[in-house]
Formats: structure tokens, C-alpha cells, sequence
């Protein structure tokens, strides 16, 4: 059934969340042939002995079972439908009273995503759109439409996006008000909309909330004045008192009276916890700004302007001379881009026209804020505002709260539990395993998770629900191991061991189930065909020289034998480190490696360098022969390397690229997150061929149209990160075709992570209605495809 509905999701060109299935309006499937066939055996009689082949019986029946298929599971939004009714059409006017339209795809999953949250009272829906669709228009684009019934909307986002998100609001949206929550002076603004409660909301309100301040708890101290008063003896001594009362704050002693507290005690004894005041209950602590706090107004300008490109601290400091910090405090606190246009007293310009260019894309991503406070914006949600103040809310790069342990991912559960409505933006929903989905699902509508069954248990753990939601949606391996004991006194024994563990996989039960009720696709094709350039994978096997090849083969047969003895002496610290070893040494051949055992730290392996700083290893040179022809084609290429740390191999291939007279620069996670892309728009200013970095650090948000080739040195094992990474150009505004290759060297690990990435990769694309296809299914050709692809694939060449 999978293939089926792989199918039916993407033939109307935009896929759409059906409604309710139930499991007896599913087709018929083999058993239930077979049940009819034992019943009338009359009517095989003359076909006894005759086979029809599986793919066969798809092409000849398959646009029926379609047909059969869509009547009983009919999507939630039909265009051709839903286009004649009176709220459609209201809809619509209302995006078309918009600063920016929305492309007609975009529209038309703007009107699928209301129509489930609002006429269909859906608590969530998912926007499972690729990369570059523009989600960010799409959530948008919704939350104005929903701005009469909900008139607040609060978005999660990343933190170097939080003002990519205003600037797009505030470009769409006529006479729409922006609250950023991610400077130190949320808590201000939190104060600000306390006070507003029960005032009527006149314009549409969005509250973007960066997700670092999303997590639980803040910091505080202990709060106390210090009074002087006299012992019974006369002396005079220090004691802690209550700010509000100032009464002293005392502690029991046995014979039942109380002595005031020290003030050095009273840190100690107020530190643990947050406490009151045993008098008039005032609390004895307050917020504490983490770091060093900022003394006068004029350092804080200072600070201020020094972030801006091209001012440095002495171009700061004849600015605060000439216009004084009040001035410039003004401007840059409301973001007033007057600030470009300084004149001095004889009528110039202070900044050049690159100059301006420069700092007016940074204050498009800029906060100035002279308030404090350390105070979590969710702790302040949950705590001090009423459950439904915010109407919608928007979760973007949704499956970064996937984790069972992340406090990030318990505080949006948390946050979706105080919003009517919560719609989910993500370009992979899921990374290949099933429990991917548990706990995404489990924060947005426990409810349903919980009518099926899945609850925590009495000591609030989930891991049951979840190996129970992957036993039956998902795939698990049992390895059962028998080994013989020793012998009793009546009978000889065995010892039974059975090892669980997770694999690829989704089953099309849990996609029909979870995901398809929920879910609107989008594909990046579907918005504009012209719009976007060809884009191909490809995977490039590279063979290892002779010494490299001979040396990897002695380190992996010496490691695999230390490893098995090591896992039969039931010690697992070494697979780790085993795997890391054999997945890295092919690309870090260029240093010693010295591998210990991570407990006992005995030496297992040393491997000498075996090749020097300005010696290229074969997949080095494809790199560079690479960068060659694109650079003689006109065309900048992205390499990125997982290996930026310990194992750093991006300075050297710097190195290597320059060698051969090209321009380079290396990305590093020491330029903040939040000015990264200007700081990409530098490099390309400066005329760069190469820019490498590691792919975590450019996977989400930003536009690399300026790099249509795209090199994975390396893939990791995070499907998200080489999704993401992968279409950082192939967006609307490319115009250049858009080249991804990955890189892996033959007979070694890498091509094992590589293999279990193109599964991983086809299972992720099999929940957003894609038959996959990447550049890494070339690798699992030796498996073929499996039975519910080829049959898609059959299914949807026939339909």
C-alpha cells in the first residue's frame, strides 16, 4: 500500500493531507485475493498452473486501484473543489491584499493549511515543503489569513533567522507589529505584553522567539539587604534582611528561637533555591544577566557600533564624539535606517555608499537593546500568560526538536500546549527511523498519540511508547544469540540473548496514520517549472593510492580484531571509537593516528602520516580538478568537510586550493551564527572560487545561490544536515544548473556510511510522497530496490 500512495500524493502536483482513513477502506492486498480465490475455486479452474508477475498485474491494474484509491482516502483540500466556496474566496482576497503575493502553489497550500486548522479544527498541520519553496512565506501568508480568529502568532525560529523573520513579515504584512524575543531585553517586552492583556488587538502581532530562548529556566541570585543591629552583648553586627519588609532573615536553632542569618551565610543558604520571605512572602532573589554587565550608556553604544561592518572602535568613538550616544542610542534602538544617512556639519555623508551597502545588510539582522535580564521567554509563556494568547504557532526547521531529551524540544512541547493552533515547517520530517516522528508528533497533538495507545509510563518515561510505536510503524532487528552454559545436575543449558536494534524504515500504515492527515507537500518544481534551473547528484567513487590502500587495510584488520575481542568480552566502549578511526584516517592520512582504548587508554594502533602538508591525496585532487573546471566555467563551488575540529582537514585543503591559484575562504563556527550570510556576501565581494566549511553550520537559512557546485568531501551520518546542505543553491533565483557531488573513497567505511545515507535519504523522501531519487542511490543497486519501490515506481509510470 505504500506505493500507492506514494503515487497518490504527488499526482495532483500539490499533495495534501487526506481525510480519516480507516483501515477496512483500504484495497484488498494479496491475503484477501487469496480468501476469495479459496471460496470460488471454480473460477481458477482454468488458470490453475498460470502466474501472473507482481509488476504485471501494476501495469494492468494499477490506474484502477488508483482511481479506487483516491475515491475512498479524498484529500482534505481539493482546488478544483474547495475553489467555489465562500471561504476560499475570502482567503484569497486576503492574500491578495498583501505586500508580496504568494506564488499560485504557495496559495493553494496556504488555503490546505487553514482549511485543516480552521474548518477542520485540526490542533496541527505540517508544511513538509522542500528547500527554497518558501516556507517562510507560506507560514506567513497563513498567519494572515487566520489574523481574525487568531490575532497573535508566535514563531520559533533559529537564531541567526530571527530577523530574517521580521524583515519578511514586515514586507508582506501592511501595518503588522513585530515583537523579536532574543535580545536581552525580552524580558522587558514580555513585561510590556502582561500589562496588554485584555487590550483588543487593532493590528496583526507577531512574538518571533529565537529558539536558544526557548529552554526552560533563567538565572537568578539571591536578592537581600544588609542591616546592622546589636547582639545581646552590645556588639554591633551584620545581619541579611528582606528587601520590601526589612526584617531580618533568620534560621532555627534547638532550642526552638531564631538568629538573624549572616550576609555571607544567606548567600549560601539562599543559593540552592528560590525563596521567600518567611514575613510578607516577597521573594529573596532576583534576575542576574550572565557575564560581565555593561556600566554606561556610551559603552553600550560603543559595543553596539563595533558590530556593525566597516566601524571599528576608533571610528565608534569619533561617532559617539560628534553625535553623542543619546542620538545614536535612539536611532540604532527603533533600527532607523537614518543611521546610514549621517550627515556631519558640513553637509556629507559619514558613510560611503559601500559603506551604507554593507551596514544596511547588517541592520537588517541587528537588535540594539540597552535592557537586562536573563529570564526564559517560554518560563514567562507558561507561567504569567493565559493559555490561548497566542493563536498560532509557527515551528521553523520543526524536526530540530525531534529529540527525547532535548530541552529545546520539551520547550516547544511546551509552547504548543499554550497555542490554539501549531503548524510545523520542515524540509525533511523525518531522518529515515521511525522514532524520528514519536516525539514530534507526541508535542504537537498529544491526544492523538495518547488514543492510540502510546503513553508514558508511571514514572513519566516514554521509552516503552516509543519501542512500541517502532515495533509497529517502524523496523527493528532482533538478533537472538544462543550459547551454551554449563551443565546442571539433571540437564545441560543453554543462555538465550536478544539484541534490538533500529533500522531504516517507515511503515505505510504510520504514513497514512500520522503523517498524510496532517501534512501538506510541496515540492520545489511545483512552484514555478521555468522558475528553477536542472539540478543533478552524483557520486564520484575515488580509489585510494597502494600505500594508502595497504595502510588502511592493516589498521582496519587490526582494529576489527580488537573490537571483536573487545565485544566478546562484553565491552562496547570501542565500537565508537573503532568506527570514527576507519570512517576518518582515509581523509586524515596526513597525521599520525594514535588509537587508544577510550578506558584503559592503551595504545592500539599507530599509524604514521603518509603524506606531508602540500601533498595531495586522491580525492584532494578530484576536488581540485573540480574547482578548476568550474572556475574556468564561470562558477563558484561550496566544499564542505565534516572534519573541522580535532581532525581539522579544511585549513589544509585551503592550502592545497590556493596552491593552484585560487581564491578560498574557510567558514568557521567563530563567526556567529547571525552574521554569517553577510559574512558570506563579504567573501563573494572579495571575489572567492572556494568556499568550504562544515555543513552544520550552513544547513538551514541561507541563500548560496553565488555556489551552484556543491562538493560533499564528506557526509556525516545526520540526514537532515545532507538534505539541507544539499540545496543550499538550487533555489528560486538560481539561474546557473545546480551540481551536487559526494566524494568517498572505494573499500572503505565511508562507502558503508554513505550506503546506510541513500537509505536513510530514500526513507525520508518515501514520507514527503517523493519516489527517491539522489545521487547516493547508485550505492544500493546491489540490494535493488525493494518491493514497495519498484512497484511505486511501476504505479506511477503506468497512472
Amino acid at each position: 500500500m505504500e506505493n500507492v500512495h506514494i503515487g497518490v500524493v504527488s499526482s495532483d502536483g500539490i499533495a495534501f493531507a487526506p481525510d480519516s482513513i480507516q483501515e477496512d477502506q483500504l484495497p484488498a492486498g494479496d491475503g484477501a485475493l487469496e480468501q476469495e480465490q479459496t471460496e470460488t475455486p471454480d473460477i481458477m479452474d482454468g488458470v490453475i498452473g498460470e502466474t501472473i508477475p507482481l509488476t504485471q498485474f501494476i501495469h494492468d491494474f494499477g490506474p484502477g486501484m488508483l482511481e479506487q484509491v483516491k475515491a475512498q482516502t479524498p484529500p482534505v483540500y481539493q482546488p478544483a473543489i474547495d475553489c467555489h466556496t465562500l471561504a476560499w474566496q475570502d482567503r484569497d482576497r486576503i492574500m491578495q491584499t498583501l505586500l508580496r503575493k504568494p506564488f499560485k502553489a504557495q496559495a493553494e497550500a496556504v488555503q490546505a493549511i487553514c482549511k485543516l486548522l480552521v474548518d477542520r479544527k485540526s490542533p496541527a498541520c505540517v508544511l513538509n515543503a522542500e528547500m527554497g519553496t518558501g516556507k517562510t512565506m507560506m507560514a506567513i501568508c497563513a498567519a494572515a489569513v487566520m489574523q481574525r480568529t487568531h490575532p497573535r502568532t508566535l514563531i520559533i525560529s533559529p537564531p541567526h533567522l530571527v530577523y530574517k523573520w521580521r524583515r519578511e513579515i514586515l514586507n508582506t504584512i501592511p501595518n503588522a507589529k513585530v515583537w523579536v524575543l532574543n535580545g536581552p531585553d525580552t524580558l522587558r517586552k514580555l513585561l510590556m505584553i502582561r500589562q496588554a492583556l485584555g487590550v483588543k488587538v487593532t493590528q496583526p502581532e507577531f512574538f518571533v522567539l529565537g529558539r536558544v530562548r526557548m529552554r526552560m529556566g533563567f538565572n537568578w541570585k539571591p536578592a537581600f539587604t544588609v542591616r546592622h543591629y546589636r547582639d545581646e552583648e552590645g556588639q554591633t553586627l551584620r545581619a541579611a534582611a528582606c528587601p520590601d519588609c526589612m526584617k531580618p532573615i533568620t534560621f532555627p536553632v534547638e532550642d526552638g528561637h531564631e538568629l538573624p542569618v549572616s550576609p555571607d551565610m544567606a548567600k549560601t543558604m539562599l543559593g540552592d533555591r528560590r525563596k521567600k520571605c518567611a514575613h510578607c512572602g516577597s521573594p529573596l532573589w532576583s534576575l542576574m544577566m550572565p557575564g560581565k554587565p555593561v556600566q554606561s550608556l556610551r559603552d553600550v553604544v560603543g559595543n553596539a557600533l563595533t558590530q556593525l561592518p566597516t566601524i571599528g572602535p576608533v571610528s565608534a568613538e569619533r561617532l559617539i564624539n560628534t553625535f553623542g550616544e543619546k542620538l545614536l542610542s535612539g536611532m540604532l534602538e527603533d533600527n532607523v535606517y537614518d543611521f546610514l544617512n549621517l550627515m556631519d556639519a558640513d553637509g556629507n555623508l559619514v558613510f560611503s555608499d559601500r559603506q551604507a551597502h554593507r551596514m544596511e545588510r547588517r541592520l537588517a539582522n541587528f537588535e540594539f537593546s540597552i535592557g537586562q535580564g536573563g529570564y526564559q521567554a517560554t518560563e514567562f509563556v507558561k507561567r504569567y500568560l493565559p493559555r490561548g494568547y497566542f493563536g498560532l504557532l509557527v515551528v521553523d526547521e520543526g524536526h530540530e526538536y525531534k529529540n527525547e531529551g532535548s530541552a529545546q524540544g520539551q520547550a516547544m512541547g511546551v509552547l504548543a500546549s499554550q497555542c490554539s493552533k501549531t503548524l510545523l515547517l520542515t524540509g525533511t520530517l523525518m531522518g529515515g527511523y521511525a522514532d524520528d516522528l514519536f516525539h514530534l508528533l507526541w508535542r504537537m497533538d498529544p491526544s492523538a498519540m495518547v488514543g492510540d495507545g502510546y503513553q508514558p509510563s508511571k514514572t513519566g518515561s516514554m521509552s516503552n511508547a516509543v519501542m512500541a510505536f517502532m515495533r509497529e510503524h517502524g523496523v527493528l532487528k532482533d538478533v537472538y544469540k544462543e550459547t551454551g552454559a554449563s551443565s546442571h545436575r539433571t540437564a545441560r543449558g543453554t543462555v538465550k540473548k536478544v539484541q534490538t536494534s533500529k533500522a531504516p524504515g517507515f511503515g505505510p500504515l504510520g504514513i497514512m496514520r500520522y503523517v498524510l492527515p496532517i501534512t501538506v507537500f510541496l515540492r520545489l518544481s511545483e512552484i514555478d517549472p521555468d522558475a528553477l534551473p536542472p539540478y543533478n547528484e552524483q557520486f564520484d567513487g575515488v580509489e585510494m593510492s597502494g600505500e594508502q590502500a595497504a595502510a588502511y587495510a592493516r589498521m582496519s584488520i587490526k582494529l576489527m580484531s580488537e573490537l571483536k575481542q573487545a565485544l566478546a568480552r562484553k565491552d562496547n566502549s570501542l565500537l565508537g571509537v573503532v568506527m570514527n578511526v576507519l570512517l576518518a584516517w582515509p581523509d586524515c592520512c596526513f597525521r599520525t593516528e594514535t588509537v587508544t582504548h577510550p578506558r584503559t587508554r592503551a595504545v592500539l594502533h599507530i599509524q604514521p602520516a603518509l603524506f606531508d602538508e602540500t601533498e595531495a591525496m586522491r580525492k584532494e585532487k578530484r576536488l581540485l580538478e573540480i574547482c578548476l573546471q568550474e572556475k574556468g566555467a564561470g562558477r563558484r563551488v561550496l566544499a564542505y568537510s565534516i572534519y573541522s575540529g580535532t581532525r581539522d582537514t579544511t585549513a589544509r585543503l585551503r592550502v592545497l586550493l590556493e596552491q593552484q591559484g585560487l581564491k578560498v575562504a574557510v567558514l568557521r563556527a567563530s563567526v556567529d551564527a547571525s552574521k554569517r550570510e553577510d559574512w558570506v556576501a563579504d567573501q563573494v565581494d572579495r571575489g572567492i572560487d572556494v568556499l568550504i566549511c562544515n555543513p552544520e553550520l550552513v544547513k538551514t537559512g541561507l541563500d548560496l545561490l553565488e555556489f551552484p557546485t556543491i562538493v560533499f568531501m564528506q557526509s556525516g551520518y545526520n540526514v537532515y544536515t545532507v538534505q539541507q546542505a544539499s540545496r543550499r543553491s538550487w533555489r528560486i533565483g538560481q539561474k546557473k544548473p545546480v551540481k551536487v557531488i559526494y566524494l568517498g573513497y572505494s573499500g572503505t567505511s565511508q562507502m558503508d556510511c554513505l550506503k546506510l545515507m541513500g537509505k536513510k535519504i530514500a526513507v525520508s523522501q518515501s514520507t514527503s510522497g517523493e519516489i527517491p531519487e539522489s545521487g547516493l542511490d547508485v550505492l544500493n543497486e546491489a540490494d535493488g530496490d525493494s518491493l514497495e519501490m519498484a512497484l511505486a515506481r511501476e504505479l506511477l509510470a503506468t497512472a
